[in-house]
């Protein structure tokens, strides 16, 4: 017997068949299709809804209704977005840096600077020399400056500031040369005394003073936040 899944014919009877549907129930399903498809033809239509945030709401029963065209302004943006990279959680990476700038005297700036230059937030990357992370750490770097966990956020954050202050102090401030030992060894800087010959690290250096900047005067607002010392080492 073949359903007849439509409305019910008009009979006589005070019963219907049970294979059709009662009328309000048919009326109310070819509604809700035509709002359904209402809204994939406005949604093909306008690509910037399609992209946009999906927007969540709460009815007074708890219901979450999703959507993405905005009519009340109690709607939440339910977002997937993430400021650095998805493989890292921002509030973590965030904290570390405060907490880590302000043990070893330097500025959240200089380590997001160097996070940027070194990995562009990627705390799974792993270069052709074999360094690890967000700070891109070798392994004999790591074991220098007691990293556990390269991939931990807070662990390889840690050891890239260590290495940093550790660096900084060895060139006595100045920081274009502590960066270009970060980049190249500090031995190379040891043998030329200055930034050395290398194409890659001049402009590593160039690169990494240019996010310096940038992030000295935006920084992210969760990290100040956190109270840190900002040693303001004088760029030589």
């Amino acid at each position: 017997m073949t359903n007849f899944l439509g409305p019910c014919p008009v009979m006589d009877s005070q019963f219907e068949p049970t294979d059709c549907l009662p009328r309000n129930t048919w009326s109310s399903r070819r509604a809700e299709a035509f709002v359904v498809l209402l809204l994939i033809i406005l949604t093909a239509a306008d690509p910037a809804h399609a992209d946009g945030d999906v927007l969540r709401q709460l009815s007074p029963n708890g219901t979450a209704h999703m959507t993405n065209v905005p009519r009340d302004r109690t709607l939440t943006p339910v977002t997937n977005r993430h400021r650095y990279h998805a493989a890292v959680s921002d509030q973590e990476l965030e904290e570390a840096v405060a907490r880590y700038a302000q043990e070893y005297s330097l500025s959240p700036a200089l380590l997001m600077a160097v996070m940027k230059a070194e990995s562009n937030f990627n705390p799974m990357v792993i270069s052709k020399a074999g360094a690890v992370g967000l700070m891109q750490l070798i392994p004999e770097t790591a074991i220098r400056h007691g990293v556990r966990n390269l991939y931990d956020t807070r662990d390889n954050i840690a050891g890239g500031a260590r290495h940093l202050r550790y660096l900084l102090d060895r060139f006595h401030g100045n920081l274009r040369l502590a960066l270009a030992a970060y980049n190249a060894g500090e031995r190379h800087v040891d043998r030329y005394r200055q930034i050395p010959p290398f194409k890659e690290t001049r402009a590593y250096v160039k690169r990494v003073i240019g996010f310096y900047h940038g992030y000295r005067v935006d920084l992210p607002i969760a990290i100040t936040k956190y109270k840190y010392k900002d040693s303001q080492r004088p760029i030589r």
